[in-house]
């Protein structure tokens, strides 16, 4: 019987890492990339809606990871005429896949793309032609009670931020991709909410179910010994040097391209894994090991998050939260291998029949990961 369990419980473990994997498909490891969108309530019965994106992209019907400047340099050559033609277009395709609904219903509005033909757009950093911003702007019907906010699947998931100027009230909501947000109460009492909850969020998301290399890396650290004590000290060194970088990288203290970290980061998982095939036990090495790699996933962390961008206000207490998320991430993946494999680490084959293999089989993606991000 015992038998069974171990290999019904290998079976499950293995299976579970082989559909992860294959279902994968963001060899960068980190896809949380956001619309941004503002929606206001106005005091004189409007709304407004301020959505960021690359319009360069929509325009031109490009995915969204295509190079700044070949976006600008394709519009370039379009003709004024032509160039309208692409601004009416991205127009209907606000109007089409873009719903605010009152009390359910759809209600009209206009679209401009104030940032084209300013400074703001000519002048960025990062070259465009048309700005980030589209302007949403509408009137609210008579007696309206809720509020909601859609977007298409043509957009990434959506970061919302409800604004109801009347009652001085503001709401962070995150949409995955096509998803309606719940109605918001226009008349009843309603509680702030802070951006805490928001990014506690974000960050269990990116690393369940998005984070799959920071996922294998932790069960790389769990396989070594899942006793309590030696896991504790690999977290800790992991949980602490993360903690440093990604703060420093979010406020611009370090900056690391992230064609240089990812890669190195697949390189890690390849690191612990191997070395779970070869020592026993946790030595004081490991854990320096561990610590430095920290730093590189905390780097990872960090360019997730400057995706999606701090609010400019309560700044230090989102990067808490998504910290905080993270966190509680790892722990449940800690949990849940735990409960997968946990009850055969006092079995004499549990290091040959468990250990080594799952180790070997982490590797090998890792390895896989590293030359496609390298490549």
């Amino acid at each position: 019987m015992a038998c069974l369990r171990q290999s019904l419980s290998l079976f499950v473990f293995a299976t579970t890492l082989v559909t992860i994997a294959i279902t994968t498909k963001e060899v960068n490891g980190h896809p949380l990339t956001f619309t941004d969108v503002t929606l206001i309530i106005q005091a004189d019965g409007s709304f407004d809606v301020d959505l960021l994106y690359d319009l360069d992209a929509l325009a031109l019907g490009a995915p969204i990871d295509t190079d700044d400047s070949a976006l600008v340099a394709a519009l370039g050559q379009l003709t004024p005429a032509e160039l309208d033609n692409h601004i009416n277009r991205l127009k209907r395709l606000f109007e089409r896949r873009i719903r605010v609904r009152f009390d359910g219903q759809p209600a009209p509005f206009e679209v401009t793309f104030p940032d084209h033909g300013t400074p703001k757009a000519t002048e960025a950093a990062i070259p465009t032609v048309l700005g980030l911003t589209a302007h949403l702007e509408g009137t609210i019907p008579a007696g309206a009670n809720t509020v909601e906010f859609f977007a298409s699947r043509a957009f990434a998931n959506v970061q919302l931020t409800i604004m109801d100027l009347p009652r001085d009230v503001e709401t962070h909501l995150v949409l995955e991709r096509g998803a309606r947000s719940a109605p918001y109460d226009l008349m009843a009492a309603t509680t702030p909410t802070t951006a805490t909850t928001m990014y506690v969020w974000l960050g269990i998301s990116h690393i369940i179910p998005q984070g799959l290399d920071h996922i294998l890396f932790v069960l790389g650290l769990f396989l070594l010994s899942p006793k309590l004590r030696p896991l504790i000290w690999q977290v800790t060194a992991f949980t602490i040097a993360h903690a440093c970088t990604l703060t420093a990288a979010t406020f611009g203290t370090i900056s690391v391209d992230a064609n240089i970290v990812e890669p190195l980061i697949a390189a890690s998982i390849v690191y612990v894994a191997v070395e779970n095939t070869i020592i026993e036990r946790l030595t004081p090495w490991r854990t320096v090991i561990i610590f430095c790699f920290g730093l590189l996933h905390g780097l990872g962390f960090a360019n997730a998050l400057n995706m999606v961008g701090l609010p400019n206000q309560e700044r230090l207490v989102a990067l808490l939260a998504f910290n905080a998320g993270i966190e509680f991430g790892q722990i449940a993946v800690i949990a849940i291998a735990a409960g997968c494999i946990g009850w055969f680490k006092n079995y004499d084959w549990y290091r040959t029949r468990i250990v080594v293999p799952a180790s070997i089989f982490i590797a090998l993606i890792g390895l896989a990961w590293f030359v496609e991000r390298t490549l």
